[in-house]
């Protein structure tokens, strides 16, 4: 494998917009939409243009795929960065695309990239346009569509879902541009080595511009050098210096912290490590994570091991006082705890139940055997009247009282399981449901 480079260089481009490609058959990745038989390449392959919304992570080919689809088609392609462009922007867009279609019968595909950054309004302006097909859409966003675009807009586009590429894919990509004329004036001829171009590969996370970036990047390293060969510790300098892609508020965000919950409710400690040190690495805020761990002790362990909720805090209070790393090792800590610890829903669900039926139900009056009467007046109205204090009975258990309205007497919410420290809850509830039963005292008979 050879590269070349040289000084002298026309207005720059990089090497990521040179390598772009331009017919189906260089488009590399997507297999599951661009393969023969799938409905989105034989659309292509036949011309039927149908607008669309590209939905995928930074560097898997949206761009690509709208130019490659209005090359294949021969339709006037014309580009909006819904970070840069207002309405006035959009209209005049628009604007050409009539008149190339009254002058010319030529089709317009309009790509908008992060059309997510359009408000509603802006949205909207494109619907009566892609409604008559005076325009093919294409929008790209990084975020879940359902959430960030409109109804009426979604619901005239096709939505694909993108992916990261394999690091088989990139490496395809970096051998394409090692073999191309990429920096086609020569002074020097560099060479990487499959087992780095492999490396590169699975440093680019799936992000085939990122991949182009690291090549560009090692070939300007060498040139400055005046070396051909890259060593393993040049490779590694160039790569440590690219930092880690973390997005904060974005899908791989959440897709994170989903990932370590469901570790965790899944008693696997070693993948619950491994998220947790993903989301560090990439630069989560550790309060944050945190505040989601002491979630998981009340909903997946609860009852279970209620020490598990102590833990937590105590992890978040560590981080507070004395930061990182000391702060990190006791959320560790506290992560592998829940993980291995007894699991229990059943406080989650109970309480989720009972919330739903207050919303839904009347609101009843407490029964006036609870109600308090600190005056004259209200025991005078019954207020406390029949009141059983529990301690002044056999074990400290009133047998047969019922602290429901009337009409949720028999109401049962909260249900433990068979786990941990609820095996022993579940049984002294039977114990006292029993002692219930068998009451000759019964406040709702």
């Amino acid at each position: 494998m050879t590269i070349e480079f040289s000084n002298e260089q026309a207005a720059y481009q990089p090497l990521a917009a040179r390598m772009r490609p331009s017919a189906l058959d260089q488009y590399q990745g997507q297999a599951h939409l661009l393969s023969k038989g799938k409905p989105l390449y034989e659309s292509i392959v036949q011309g039927n243009l149908h607008s669309m919304v590209l939905w995928g992570p930074a560097g898997s080919g949206k761009t690509s795929l709208a130019n490659v689809l209005a090359e294949h088609c021969s339709a006037n392609f014309k580009q909006l960065s819904a970070v840069l462009s207002g309405v006035k922007d959009i209209k005049a867009v628009l604007d050409e695309a009539e008149f190339y279609r009254q002058q010319s019968n030529l089709q317009t595909v309009l790509f908008v990239d992060e059309v997510h950054r359009f408000n509603k309004a802006q949205q909207d302006v494109f619907l009566p346009f892609i409604e008559d097909g005076r325009i093919i859409f294409i929008g790209a966003t990084t975020e879940n569509p359902s959430f960030e675009l409109n109804k009426a807009l979604l619901s005239r586009c096709q939505v694909y879902k993108l992916t990261p590429l394999s690091p088989e894919d990139v490496g395809v990509l970096v051998r394409r541009c090692l073999a191309s004329d990429a920096f086609s004036d020569s002074e020097i001829n560099v060479s990487l080595s499959d087992s780095q171009i492999e490396r590169i590969a699975l440093m680019s996370n799936g992000d085939a511009r990122r991949a182009l970036n690291l090549v560009e990047c090692i070939v300007t390293h060498l040139h400055q050098l005046g070396e051909t060969s890259l060593s393993y510790e040049s490779l590694h300098e160039v790569l440590s210096d690219q930092g880690i892609v973390f997005d904060k508020k974005g899908d791989v965000f959440y897709e994170q912290i989903s990932a370590l919950h469901k570790s965790v409710r899944g008693s696997d400690p070693d993948a619950s490590l491994y998220w947790l040190a993903r989301m560090l690495n990439g630069g989560c805020d550790p309060l944050y994570i945190a505040r989601r761990v002491v979630r998981m002790a009340s909903e997946d362990i609860g009852n279970a091991d209620p020490r598990a909720l102590q833990l937590t805090l105590n992890a978040w209070d560590v981080q507070e006082r004395l930061g990182s790393p000391e702060g990190h090792l006791a959320i560790a800590q506290a992560v592998v705890y829940l993980a291995c610890a007894a699991k229990s829903n059943a406080v989650y669900k109970a309480f989720n139940q009972v919330m739903r039926d207050v919303a839904q139900q009347p609101h009843y009056d407490v029964p006036m055997h609870l109600r308090n009467a600190p005056t004259q007046l209200m025991k005078d109205e019954q207020y406390g009247a029949e009141y059983r204090y529990a301690h002044d009975e056999e074990n400290g258990f009133a047998s047969g009282e019922n602290y429901f309205p009337e009409a949720l007497k028999h109401t049962r919410y909260y249900e433990p399981f068979e786990r941990g420290l609820e095996i022993k809850i579940k049984q002294k509830l039977k114990t006292l449901n029993d002692l219930n039963n068998q009451s000759t005292r019964k406040r709702y008979p």
